[in-house]
């Protein structure tokens, strides 16, 4: 009898284990979970890292033919100096697509800030004008009352003050023209380092024209890359 009981409650115990197991199988809706809870996840991390790694390096290949197609566009002088090496660079920055979205932020930025500038200008040759317009009718009024004796000597004063007028018109004129390149130069600037910044090759502070030159083909490359790929929906 005892031995009876005995096999019966291993009999149970091991029932219930089953039933238990059961339970626990079908109470998750993945079984990947389960594998995860009794091996970790390092089997699968290793496979996802794998994967993420292929598929990096077939975008890396992908980005490199479409750039070095693309590049047969420009003047055989600038081919020469984009190395394979600067264009691998430049296509493992545009992998994920974060320099795409930080050139198109830089270009509107460029574009509000253009706009703005040629507002000022037009307003201050809207004021020169004005300022013009009042000069001629005042003067013209003047010599309507002039008399004779005086017109020599008025005539005389008004091309002094038509004179210092168009001397204030060209000094306005030449510090706005200056501010408008110095913003520009500055909003260069900003770019240039920027675009360092986030480890774009060929990008780095510089004013040399020739470096300016290259940099401004490098970005044509990044604007019509991004063109294809948003026309071709491979956009990341």
């Amino acid at each position: 009898m005892r031995r009876t009981c005995s096999c019966f409650k291993t009999i149970t115990l091991h029932v219930c284990s089953y039933l238990n197991l059961t339970h626990h199988i079908h109470s998750l809706s993945n079984v990947r979970k389960i594998i995860d809870s009794e091996w970790g996840m390092d089997t699968y991390s290793l496979i996802d890292d794998q994967s993420d790694a292929a598929r990096q390096q077939e975008r890396h290949y992908y980005l490199l033919s479409e750039l070095q197609s693309l590049v047969k566009d420009l003047p055989s002088s600038f081919q020469q100096r984009l190395s394979y090496t600067t264009l691998s660079d430049l296509a493992q920055a545009l992998i994920d697509g974060t320099v795409y979205e930080i050139v198109q932020g830089l270009l509107d930025i460029q574009h509000l800030t253009e706009k703005n500038l040629y507002n000022q200008r037009q307003k201050l040759h809207c004021e020169h004008r004005a300022l013009k317009q009042e000069l001629l009718r005042k003067h013209r009024q003047a010599l309507q009352t002039c008399k004779s004796h005086n017109v020599a000597v008025l005539k005389s004063n008004q091309r002094t003050e038509t004179e210092a007028l168009e001397h204030r018109v060209r000094e306005e004129q030449r510090m706005m023209d200056e501010k408008i390149v110095a913003e520009m130069d500055q909003k260069v600037l900003d770019q240039q380092n920027t675009l360092e910044k986030a480890g774009v090759s060929g990008f780095y502070i510089t004013t040399n024209p020739q470096e300016l030159m290259m940099q401004m083909n490098l970005l044509e490359l990044i604007l019509k890359l991004q063109q294809k790929e948003m026309v071709s929906g491979t956009l990341p």
